[in-house]
């Protein structure tokens, strides 16, 4: 399953967090969620998840954990205006996908959610992020490097529609937000000898 790591204080012991306006929340998803989640996938990308393939992170995957922002003002039918889905597999938080409607674009929505999952990571113990980008996604390599991951490599025509090279970032060690990372801007970010490549 190829991942789609394109945009375009966690607290490990609640299913949600307040955001920004206080109307907005990001939860863990459900299965309840998987109609609304293949909906916002099929809307930001030309090569979406399958609904199968939404459907297994969310059950039956140990490692994986998809968190959500629901549109406030649905209550029945509710409507994922952004959503993250990481796996943390022992010591590494790996990106698998980060998608925020383009209706709700610009409000600092993927940076939130990007914190809350490093949040919930180091929480448990993880000390290093990994992800891919799109080459051309500057806006995507902005955000990532807000949070001071760092480029270590090219993976050749890794995305299709278009076969484009993703580019493979790292964040060693693990901070919650670019704010508490200011002082840390140019240092090195420790050893890659034991990074895994595959998603």
């Amino acid at each position: 399953m190829t991942s789609n790591p394109e945009y375009q204080e966690a607290n490990p012991e609640s299913d949600s967090m307040t955001v920004d306006d206080g109307c907005r929340t990001i939860r863990s998803a459900t299965i309840e969620d998987l109609d609304a989640l293949v909906t916002l996938e099929e809307a930001c990308f030309a090569v979406p998840w399958s609904r199968r393939s939404v459907e297994a992170e969310l059950e039956g995957n140990q490692f994986s954990r998809v968190l959500m922002i629901a549109h406030p003002e649905q209550t029945n039918d509710v409507r994922a205006i952004g959503y993250i889905c990481v796996w943390i597999v022992f010591e590494e938080i790996r990106f698998l996908n980060l998608a925020v409607h383009s209706d709700f674009r610009r409000q600092g929505m993927g940076k939130q959610l990007i914190q809350e999952a490093l949040g919930q990571a180091m929480a448990v113990g993880c000390c290093r992020g990994l992800l891919e980008v799109r080459a051309t996604n500057m806006p995507a390599q902005a955000l990532y490097k807000s949070f001071c991951f760092q480029s270590y490599a090219t993976r050749k025509a890794y995305y299709t529609n278009p076969t484009e090279d993703a580019i493979l970032m790292t964040l060693e060690p693990l901070i919650p937000g670019p704010e508490e990372r200011r002082h840390d801007r140019g240092k090195p970010i420790g050893s890659q000898s034991t990074i895994h490549t595959n998603s």
